[in-house]
């Protein structure tokens, strides 16, 4: 028997209820609990996440050679262009001009506070040609 009973996705950033906004938005997430440096809330799949208040929080820098990328979130979609825009809509903004190379349809993001995410198709897709 596991000692983990649940895990929860946490990101750090100076302003947990703005960025709860934007995540609870895009996953048609409910909010499921709120304090004065944590906003927590859970999709209708059962995925939780946490944005934890850091006001000395910086951006990540990704995509930027320089740096590593550390971590970043994998959402699974339906429609990439649906998604973007749905992305872009609430506050998000791309971080890669074009389709990532490939067998798998995907793209990069940034949320509000900067940590970047993935939208990649759900459906078995052929490689790219080309």
């Amino acid at each position: 028997m596991s000692a983990i009973v649940a895990g929860v996705v946490v990101l750090d950033c100076a302003e947990p209820e703005k960025l709860a906004v934007f995540y609870k938005e895009l996953l048609d997430a409910e909010e499921t609990d709120a304090t004065a440096n944590r906003v927590e809330i859970r999709s209708p799949d059962g995925m939780r996440m946490a944005f934890r208040r850091d006001t000395n929080a910086t951006p990540p820098s990704w995509p930027r050679p320089e740096n590593s990328l550390q971590a970043h979130l994998d959402f699974l979609v339906d429609d990439l262009d649906d998604a973007e825009r749905a992305v872009v809509a609430l506050g998000g903004r791309p971080l890669e001009a074009k389709d990532a190379a490939g067998p798998f349809e995907e793209r990069g993001y940034s949320d509000p506070a900067g940590h970047s995410f993935t939208l990649r198709l759900t459906r078995g897709t052929a490689p790219k040609q080309g």
